[in-house]
Formats: structure tokens, sequence, C-alpha cells
């Protein structure tokens, strides 16, 4: 993961918004010069910014850079050279979902890992680089029409983490 995927996702979101670095600064409690480090890609944004600024835009894009800088890339990019509009991610998830699909059912996880083929061995790889394309899909998905029709997108998931709560999924 490269320095900075949470300062472009942050200018980005700064653009969009009309906020200056000095807004940005104010709500993580740093100074300006600090936001435009980040920005630049010169600093690291350290878990305090990119929580509050990721709360106060409340803005997927954010949430994911953020988990990207923190986990040092085991989870979803943020896509930032692809079609975002909300039919192309639409149109993309499906895709994605009916690969993930036939990769899953090809997939011989019947077997134990002694009985298992160097062939067996590909379709269960495949099986989960397909899981995690659709992971990125339904991820972007979800922002983006969080983004377009303005809901929370950390509510979206508090929501879903009290539903799961509710069937003693987690606790």
């Amino acid at each position: 993961m490269s320095i900075g995927q949470f300062g472009s996702s942050l200018e980005d979101m700064l653009k969009r918004s009309g906020d200056t670095r000095g807004a940005a600064a104010a709500i993580a409690h740093v100074d300006a010069s600090q936001i435009g480090k980040i920005i630049k890609g010169s600093r690291k944004a350290s878990e305090p910014v990119m929580k509050s600024t990721a709360a106060h835009y409340d803005d997927g894009q954010l949430y994911i850079a953020a988990a990207g800088e923190i986990t040092d890339g085991a989870t979803v990019p943020w896509l930032d050279n692809v079609d975002l509009h909300r039919s192309s991610v639409h149109l993309k998830v499906l895709e994605e979902l009916g690969e993930a699909e036939e990769a899953l059912h090809q997939a011989p996880i019947t077997k134990r890992r002694d009985q298992l083929t160097n062939k067996d061995l590909m379709k269960i790889k495949a099986a989960i680089m397909e899981s995690i394309e659709a992971i990125t899909a339904l991820t972007h998905y979800v922002s983006v029409l969080c983004r377009e029709y303005c809901f929370s997108y950390i509510g979206a998931w508090l929501e879903h983490r009290s539903e799961l709560r509710a069937k003693k999924y987690i606790n």
C-alpha cells in the first residue's frame, strides 16, 4: 500500500465538498500544513486523523482508504481509475457476482487439503480471487450508492452490525 491513498481520497473529498485544507485540519485537530503533507503523500495520516475526517465526511472512499493504510493493503482498495457511476458499478457487481458464483461452484472444498491435486488448488485459488473481486465491486457499490442517495456509509455498517448482533452472529 503506497503512502498517500488516504491523502488522495481526502483531496477528492475536499474537492467534492468545497472544504479547504484548513477546514479538514480543524476537523482532524491538526494544522493545515499537516493535511497538505498527507495529501501530497509526504506524510502518512495518523489513525486519529483518518478516523476524524472519515467520520466527519461519512464517505466510503475515506473509510476504504483508511482501512487500506491501517492494514497495509489487506482490504479493498479504492478504485480511482474506473467509471464509478452508479449504473456502471451496478453492472460490474452483477458481472463479478456471476464470475464468483461460477468459481465457487467449481471449487472442490469438500476435500481435505491432503486430497487436493494442483488443479484442485488452482480452482480454490480462483474462487478466492473471484470472491475478492466481488467484494471489491460490492464495497464500491455500497459506497457509491450511499454517496449518490445521501445514505450514511458508517450508518449502513452500524445497522448491519446491529442486525448481526441481533442474530447472535457477533457479540
